[in-house]
């Protein structure tokens, strides 16, 4: 049977050791999954050494349905 991820989206904040002028590199990226789940969606989709915590904050209903994301599906909202 598959696994549900449920329709939720889950911020995640995503840090490396990396930094530019001595201040750590981060990234915020959006799982449609909940948050034990996004946080390792997310990290599957980035090269090792990175760290993922859950960001504070929530998309609002107009954000989330510009995104249109799919279950299980991540993207990085920095770019």
């Amino acid at each position: 049977m598959g696994q549900s991820f449920g329709n939720e989206l889950t911020l995640v904040e995503v840090s490396t050791d990396s930094s530019v002028g001595g201040i750590p590199k981060k990234q915020l990226w959006v799982a449609a999954a909940g948050p034990e789940q996004a946080i390792t969606l997310v990290l599957c989709a980035l090269p090792l050494g990175w760290a993922a915590t859950i960001a504070d904050g929530r998309l609002t209903p107009d954000q989330e349905a510009i995104l249109n994301l799919k279950p299980a599906e991540v993207r990085e909202l920095t770019k």
